[in-house]
């Protein structure tokens, strides 16, 4: 069943872009530039230094302190500490990425990994701020009110549903020593060029993908946007601004796109974690209930 839907989706892909070239070309021109524009020079760097600190243990002991006042809040381990600051602060795949290295290095559990990835996978706050606020809503007052609506509702979740559970981090790895080498800078530089290479090619294709969608024949405009809001979020997003819909549509609309990351987002998740054998299923399940909940806190701000 799963080769035939992939064969499927395959083969639309090719009797599109053969049969709308043009199309096909803009769009894809489109996603090339949002990855070389915005998310190359924002995340290559990042991915360098993050994989430098995971393997050279650097970090490990400013994770340790934090953990003395962050356990009492959150069931997570020291180790888990900067996976969810980073995806906090630095936005999607991150999150996921780093969670994976950590398990992969062995320095969290396989356990705390499968839970943490599901809720350290976010938009950045730049993203939010500059594009969504600032650009599309036009609406930069609403910023921290934003915040709390994308990010509290995961946080709550997480420790919800493991206020029972104490991880900790591996005790092999609990006294290890940080070093530093050319040998691990080299190693750095091309995990963070292979990560930003796969997450380019996944935008391309959910560009031409979300392209593909306005053909549908839907002839509700608001439908066919959240069609491609919940493909790929910036094309939704920008959709929906197009639309000049009431702001107590829009803005709940944009928030539940964020919230989800797009069907992109998680073909991009399930990308950077695929060597950990993480499940997919309960990422989706804890994206659709904070889009529900991101969805149903913006239509109250709106409706106050």
């Amino acid at each position: 069943m799963k080769k035939i839907f992939y064969i499927t989706i395959l083969t639309f892909f090719l009797f599109y872009i053969l049969g709308f070239p043009e199309e096909s070309v803009q769009a894809a021109a489109l996603g090339l530039n949002l990855w070389y524009e915005k998310m190359l020079p924002a995340l290559l760097p990042f991915s360098i230094l993050s994989y430098i600190l995971i393997h050279s243990g650097i970090l490990d002991h400013f994770a340790k302190a934090m953990h003395r006042f962050l356990k009492h809040l959150l069931p997570i381990s020291s180790a888990g500490i900067y996976p969810l600051i980073a995806g906090l602060l630095f936005g999607f795949p991150m999150g996921s990425k780093i969670t994976a290295d950590l398990v992969q290095s062995g320095k969290m559990s396989r356990e705390e990994g499968q839970r943490l990835f599901c809720v350290c996978n976010n938009i950045s706050p730049m993203f939010i701020s500059s594009f969504i606020l600032n650009e599309s809503l036009h609406r930069p007052d609403l910023r921290f009110a934003t915040y709390l609506i994308l990010y509290v509702p995961p946080l709550v979740l997480y420790i919800l549903l493991n206020r029972k559970k104490h991880f900790h981090t591996p005790v092999e790895y609990s006294k290890k020593t940080a070093s530093m080498n050319f040998q691990l800078i080299d190693a750095g530089i091309m995990n963070g060029f292979e990560t930003l290479a796969k997450l380019g090619g996944y935008i391309i294709l959910f560009a031409i993908l979300a392209q593909m969608t306005t053909l549908i024949p839907i002839r509700n405009p608001i439908f066919k946007c959240l069609l491609i809001g919940f493909t790929e979020i910036t094309n939704g997003i920008a959709c929906t601004a197009r639309l000049n819909l009431d702001f107590s549509l829009a803005y709940p609309f944009m928030m539940a796109y964020t919230a989800f990351g797009g069907l992109s987002g998680f073909a991009q998740t399930a990308s950077m974690v695929k060597d950990t054998g993480f499940s997919m299923v309960p990422y989706l399940q804890m994206k659709l209930l904070g889009t529900l909940l991101s969805f149903c806190l913006a239509l109250i701000l709106v409706n106050a």
